[in-house]
């Protein structure tokens, strides 16, 4: 089962290394085939040649700014039955791969799979706020998926899809620009069969956004654009700040 890595790159040449070098670490010599594709997105910055630096890495570029744009430019020039959907400010935790392939190969119906962020910036009493805010996400992403029935969950930047069950439901949906992006892939793979987020599946992000905008503030309108995506079919919150320009975007 072929496993594709798209990791959509906008102005990330500080953090792209860190990010590639954490798959490869756990890719090179691995008996099932993979493919590492960063999508460098509209970037002005050394993206594209810090990307170039690494055998085997495949750039694709797409100039339509935008998150769900690069993953969709990501899939379309994949060819992995799974697709690993990675930030480039992330890192991979050990045995993430292992993970992964062993879920979908014990599970015939998996379609998604996804698990929380591990913040390595974040002081710990900060780490605390977050494992409480990710055990009250997961209590709600059982009661959605169990009890009423109505999609599910998933980490943008941390979760793998099935690539056919992807095909299925048409792709990304290019009219969500950021929030709600991952819940509305969650909502609608769920649809086609089943879709886990488990604490097990942990990846390292930066908590760059986090410390920009605030914490509380993030957690609120995280949850927020979480049920409305859910419920409504769309996000509750249009616009984001890219903190990587500091405007609007």
């Amino acid at each position: 089962m072929k496993l594709s890595f798209v990791i959509p790159a906008f102005n990330e040449e500080s953090y792209l290394a860190d990010c590639l070098e954490s798959i490869l670490a756990q890719t090179r010599g691995l008996e099932a085939s993979t493919e590492i594709i960063v999508v460098n997105n509209a970037s002005c910055d050394r993206t594209r040649e810090v990307a170039l630096r690494y055998r085997g890495v495949r750039v694709v570029d797409e100039w339509r700014k935008g998150l769900t744009f690069a993953r969709q430019a990501g899939f379309l020039a994949s060819s992995g039955a799974l697709i690993a959907n990675v930030d480039a400010d992330s890192r991979l935790t050990p045995g993430w791969v292992e993970c992964v392939l062993r879920s979908f190969d014990e599970n015939s119906k998996l379609v998604a799979l996804s698990g929380p962020f591990i913040y390595y910036d974040l002081t710990g009493s900060q780490r605390i706020f977050v494992r409480v805010f990710y055990l009250v996400a997961w209590t709600m992403y059982a009661i959605n998926r169990y009890v009423l029935r109505v999609g599910s969950m998933v980490q943008g930047g941390n979760f793998v899809v099935s690539r056919a069950a992807l095909e299925q439901i048409g792709g990304f949906n290019l009219g969500i620009s950021f929030y709600g992006e991952d819940t509305d892939i969650a909502r609608r793979m769920n649809e086609v069969g089943d879709v886990l987020f488990t604490l097990d599946l942990k990846m390292f992000s930066s908590a760059r956004r986090l410390k920009h905008e605030g914490m509380l503030k993030m957690a609120v309108r995280y949850s927020v654009n979480y049920f409305w995506t859910t419920f409504f079919k769309r996000p509750y919150t249009k616009d984001h700040v890219d903190i990587r320009e500091g405007s609007n975007a």
